[in-house]
Protein backbone atom coordinates (compact mmCIF):
# COMPACT_ATOMS: atom_id res chain seq x y z
CA UNK A 1 0.00 0.00 0.00
CA UNK A 2 1.33 3.41 -0.97
CA UNK A 3 1.57 5.92 1.86
CA UNK A 4 -0.99 8.67 1.79
CA UNK A 5 -0.02 12.33 1.69
CA UNK A 6 -0.50 14.44 4.80
CA UNK A 7 -3.98 15.92 5.20
CA UNK A 8 -4.09 19.27 3.41
CA UNK A 9 -1.67 18.18 0.66
CA UNK A 10 -2.74 19.32 -2.84
CA UNK A 11 -2.84 16.54 -5.44
CA UNK A 12 -4.30 15.61 -8.81
CA UNK A 13 -6.89 12.83 -9.08
CA UNK A 14 -6.24 11.19 -12.48
CA UNK A 15 -8.65 9.08 -14.52
CA UNK A 16 -7.93 7.21 -17.72
CA UNK A 17 -10.02 5.01 -20.00
CA UNK A 18 -9.60 1.24 -20.39
CA UNK A 19 -7.26 1.67 -23.38
CA UNK A 20 -4.97 3.97 -21.36
CA UNK A 21 -6.22 7.19 -22.96
CA UNK A 22 -6.24 10.17 -20.58
CA UNK A 23 -9.58 11.14 -19.09
CA UNK A 24 -10.52 13.53 -16.25
CA UNK A 25 -7.94 15.17 -13.98
CA UNK A 26 -9.21 16.97 -10.89
CA UNK A 27 -7.34 19.44 -8.67
CA UNK A 28 -7.92 18.13 -5.14
CA UNK A 29 -6.56 18.09 -1.62
CA UNK A 30 -6.14 15.05 0.63
CA UNK A 31 -8.49 15.26 3.62
CA UNK A 32 -7.89 12.01 5.53
CA UNK A 33 -9.55 8.64 5.99
CA UNK A 34 -12.30 6.92 7.96
CA UNK A 35 -13.94 3.49 8.05
CA UNK A 36 -15.21 4.00 4.48
CA UNK A 37 -11.82 4.80 2.91
CA UNK A 38 -9.80 7.84 1.89
CA UNK A 39 -11.29 11.27 1.25
CA UNK A 40 -10.14 14.05 -1.07
CA UNK A 41 -11.77 17.44 -1.51
CA UNK A 42 -12.18 19.99 -4.25
CA UNK A 43 -13.04 23.62 -3.50
CA UNK A 44 -15.42 25.76 -5.49
CA UNK A 45 -13.67 27.01 -8.62
CA UNK A 46 -10.90 24.38 -8.68
CA UNK A 47 -10.05 22.91 -12.07
CA UNK A 48 -11.25 19.67 -13.64
CA UNK A 49 -10.18 18.85 -17.19
CA UNK A 50 -10.17 16.08 -19.77
CA UNK A 51 -9.16 16.15 -23.42
CA UNK A 52 -11.38 18.77 -25.04
CA UNK A 53 -13.02 20.00 -21.81
CA UNK A 54 -11.67 22.35 -19.15
CA UNK A 55 -14.01 23.42 -16.37
CA UNK A 56 -14.12 24.42 -12.71
CA UNK A 57 -15.96 22.95 -9.74
CA UNK A 58 -19.45 24.27 -9.09
CA UNK A 59 -19.24 24.36 -5.29
CA UNK A 60 -17.16 22.42 -2.80
CA UNK A 61 -17.20 18.62 -3.00
CA UNK A 62 -15.59 15.65 -1.28
CA UNK A 63 -14.79 12.29 -2.85
CA UNK A 64 -14.57 8.91 -1.15
CA UNK A 65 -12.04 6.42 -2.50
CA UNK A 66 -12.88 3.06 -0.89
CA UNK A 67 -10.24 0.35 -0.34
CA UNK A 68 -11.96 -1.87 -2.95
CA UNK A 69 -11.00 0.51 -5.77
CA UNK A 70 -14.37 -0.15 -7.44
CA UNK A 71 -15.59 3.44 -7.46
CA UNK A 72 -15.11 7.05 -6.40
CA UNK A 73 -18.12 8.70 -4.74
CA UNK A 74 -18.33 12.49 -4.96
CA UNK A 75 -20.65 14.28 -2.53
CA UNK A 76 -21.43 17.84 -3.58
CA UNK A 77 -22.07 20.63 -1.08
CA UNK A 78 -24.05 23.03 -3.24
CA UNK A 79 -24.05 21.83 -6.85
CA UNK A 80 -27.43 22.94 -8.21
CA UNK A 81 -28.32 19.66 -9.94
CA UNK A 82 -26.22 16.79 -8.51
CA UNK A 83 -25.95 15.78 -4.85
CA UNK A 84 -23.96 12.55 -5.38
CA UNK A 85 -22.00 11.38 -8.42
CA UNK A 86 -20.31 7.98 -8.24
CA UNK A 87 -17.87 6.91 -10.94
CA UNK A 88 -17.71 3.12 -11.17
CA UNK A 89 -14.02 2.29 -11.62
CA UNK A 90 -11.41 -0.34 -12.14
CA UNK A 91 -7.94 -0.37 -10.62
CA UNK A 92 -8.55 2.81 -8.60
CA UNK A 93 -5.60 3.14 -6.26
CA UNK A 94 -2.92 5.46 -4.98
CA UNK A 95 0.22 5.90 -7.07
CA UNK A 96 3.21 8.03 -6.16
CA UNK A 97 4.75 7.57 -9.61
CA UNK A 98 1.75 9.19 -11.35
CA UNK A 99 2.63 12.59 -9.89
CA UNK A 100 5.71 14.52 -11.12
CA UNK A 101 6.49 15.50 -7.50
CA UNK A 102 6.03 11.92 -6.27
CA UNK A 103 2.96 12.82 -4.17
CA UNK A 104 0.73 9.75 -3.80
CA UNK A 105 -2.37 10.48 -5.85
CA UNK A 106 -5.49 8.51 -6.76
CA UNK A 107 -5.49 7.11 -10.28
CA UNK A 108 -8.05 4.80 -11.86
CA UNK A 109 -9.87 3.59 -14.94
CA UNK A 110 -13.27 5.19 -15.50
CA UNK A 111 -15.59 2.32 -16.40
CA UNK A 112 -18.45 4.43 -17.80
CA UNK A 113 -21.22 3.47 -15.35
CA UNK A 114 -22.17 6.21 -12.89
CA UNK A 115 -24.61 6.32 -10.00
CA UNK A 116 -26.25 9.71 -9.56
CA UNK A 117 -28.54 11.29 -6.98
CA UNK A 118 -30.00 14.50 -8.35
CA UNK A 119 -31.11 17.56 -6.40
CA UNK A 120 -33.50 18.71 -9.09
CA UNK A 121 -36.22 16.06 -8.71
CA UNK A 122 -34.84 13.44 -11.10
CA UNK A 123 -34.13 10.96 -8.28
CA UNK A 124 -31.34 8.35 -8.19
CA UNK A 125 -30.26 6.20 -11.13
CA UNK A 126 -27.44 4.38 -12.91
CA UNK A 127 -26.24 6.57 -15.78
CA UNK A 128 -24.33 5.95 -19.02
CA UNK A 129 -25.49 2.37 -19.59
CA UNK A 130 -25.32 3.09 -23.35
CA UNK A 131 -21.65 4.09 -23.09
CA UNK A 132 -20.99 1.01 -20.91
CA UNK A 133 -22.59 -1.30 -23.51
CA UNK A 134 -20.61 0.32 -26.33
CA UNK A 135 -17.25 0.32 -24.53
CA UNK A 136 -17.45 -3.19 -23.10
CA UNK A 137 -17.60 -4.42 -26.73
CA UNK A 138 -15.16 -1.85 -28.17
CA UNK A 139 -12.52 -2.42 -25.47
CA UNK A 140 -13.32 -6.06 -24.77
CA UNK A 141 -13.90 -5.70 -21.03
CA UNK A 142 -13.37 -9.13 -19.44
CA UNK A 143 -16.63 -10.87 -18.46
CA UNK A 144 -15.67 -11.17 -14.76
CA UNK A 145 -15.03 -7.41 -14.57
CA UNK A 146 -18.31 -6.65 -16.37
CA UNK A 147 -20.26 -8.84 -13.94
CA UNK A 148 -18.50 -7.40 -10.89
CA UNK A 149 -18.96 -3.76 -11.86
CA UNK A 150 -22.60 -4.20 -12.89
CA UNK A 151 -23.20 -5.66 -9.43
CA UNK A 152 -21.27 -2.78 -7.81
CA UNK A 153 -23.41 -0.21 -9.68
CA UNK A 154 -26.69 -1.85 -8.61
CA UNK A 155 -25.52 -2.13 -4.98
CA UNK A 156 -24.37 1.50 -4.94
CA UNK A 157 -27.68 2.67 -6.38
CA UNK A 158 -29.50 0.88 -3.53
CA UNK A 159 -27.15 2.33 -0.89
CA UNK A 160 -27.55 5.87 -2.24
CA UNK A 161 -31.36 5.53 -2.39
CA UNK A 162 -31.37 4.34 1.24
CA UNK A 163 -29.03 7.21 2.22
CA UNK A 164 -26.82 4.79 4.15
CA UNK A 165 -23.44 6.09 5.30
CA UNK A 166 -21.34 7.27 3.60
CA UNK A 167 -24.14 8.53 1.30
CA UNK A 168 -25.92 10.37 4.09
CA UNK A 169 -25.89 14.06 4.94
CA UNK A 170 -23.92 13.60 8.17
CA UNK A 171 -20.94 11.93 6.47
CA UNK A 172 -20.88 14.52 3.70
CA UNK A 173 -21.15 17.37 6.23
CA UNK A 174 -18.25 15.99 8.28
CA UNK A 175 -15.85 15.85 5.33
CA UNK A 176 -17.06 19.12 3.81
CA UNK A 177 -16.28 20.76 7.18
CA UNK A 178 -12.75 19.31 7.05
CA UNK A 179 -12.35 20.80 3.56
CA UNK A 180 -13.72 24.19 4.67
CA UNK A 181 -11.34 24.35 7.63
CA UNK A 182 -8.19 23.97 5.53
CA UNK A 183 -6.03 27.12 5.44
CA UNK A 184 -5.36 26.98 1.66
CA UNK A 185 -8.87 28.15 0.80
Amino acid sequence: MTDRPAPGTPLVFRWRKWDGAPHWEHECVYLGSDVHGDWVGQCDGWRSARPGVDTVSDGDNVTLIPPSGDYAATLNATHPRIAIYIDVAWDLRWYAAADPAGIPSPTGIDMDLDVIRARDGRGTWIDDRDEWDEHRVQYGYPRDIVERLETVAVELEAEVRAERAPYDQATAARWLAVLAALPHR
